[in-house]
């Protein structure tokens, strides 16, 4: 690949690139839901503060997010990971201090999910009374937390999509994937740059199923 991050936390270019099963027609056609997603991510007019929808919105895809990576955190192990990886990146952890760290991606997970936790239930920064302001650094700290979100599932793709496949997840995934990266692009959440190593998935799941195709996933 010719895209070199050189913004934070990316690091330095990871092993070669393999095969990616996640573009195979088989499984990039599996969905859970096939109505427009740029009318489910699209500020309601008149209805709602802007910050109040970035907050809701977040929160959810968090709790989604999480959910979706422990359906195989099982085998997302430090000897399995021993580096947080997607396509052709390494993530490296950054600390308040800026000091960077390569960590497991399990224990990147764990950083990250520990540090939105914190964020989303923070009431000065995801206020949940009314009449109380958002900060003035809230929408930079939406941006931080999508940006780490995107990681996560980027390495879940990379990593770990055939013990998603092998748990019949992959339609809940593709359309959390996409779900999410039409609520950041409709908001300019995570830069282009960021987000680039997955555009090929991007370009396929983003695009609505053609009526014979569908393929939906019965839920049990």
């Amino acid at each position: 690949s010719k895209w070199k991050s050189k913004t934070k936390p990316n690091g330095k270019k990871a092993p070669a690139e393999e095969k990616k099963h996640y573009m195979e027609p088989e499984y990039t056609k599996v969905r859970v839901m096939d109505f427009d997603l740029k009318d489910l991510v699209a500020l309601p007019t008149k209805e709602i503060d802007l910050n109040e929808w970035l907050a809701s919105n977040t929160t959810t895809f968090f709790n989604l997010i999480n959910l979706q990576y422990s359906t195989i955190s099982e085998f997302c192990t430090g000897d399995t990971c021993q580096a947080m990886t997607a396509c052709n990146t390494i993530y490296y952890w950054y600390d308040e201090r800026g000091k960077k760290t390569k960590c497991t991606a399990p224990q990147y997970v764990d950083l990250v999910m520990t540090f939105v936790q914190k964020l989303v239930t923070d009431e000065d920064i995801f206020p949940t009374k009314y009449g109380k302001d958002f900060p003035n650094s809230f929408e930079s700290l939406v941006k931080k937390v999508c940006r780490y979100l995107f990681h996560v599932l980027a390495h879940i793709y990379w990593a770990h999509f055939k013990e998603t496949v092998a748990l019949e997840l992959q339609g809940h995934l593709n359309t959390l994937f996409a779900h999410f990266i039409v609520f950041v692009r409709e908001f300019n959440l995570v830069e282009p740059k960021e987000t680039c190593i997955m555009d090929d998935l991007s370009e396929v799941l983003c695009a609505p199923l053609p009526p014979h195709t569908h393929n939906h996933v019965t839920e049990r």
